[in-house]
């Protein structure tokens, strides 16, 4: 039972599945604060874009 514990503590097959998946949570979120801050313009710019071409037709 101990070498089947000491071999479960120092085995290191997932965790790199753990950094990915913290780096990637890390990346949403950030992509969340980026949006949450420019959000707005970006409508703005979006409801001037389609006042603008609709008024060309």
């Amino acid at each position: 039972m101990k070498s089947i514990l000491q071999t479960f503590h120092t085995d290191e097959s997932g965790a790199i599945t753990v950094d990915w998946v913290t780096l990637s949570a890390a990346v949403v979120a950030l992509m969340f604060l980026i949006m949450s801050t420019i959000g707005g313009a970006a409508e703005g710019h979006a409801t001037w874009l389609q006042t603008t071409m609709a008024n060309m037709m």
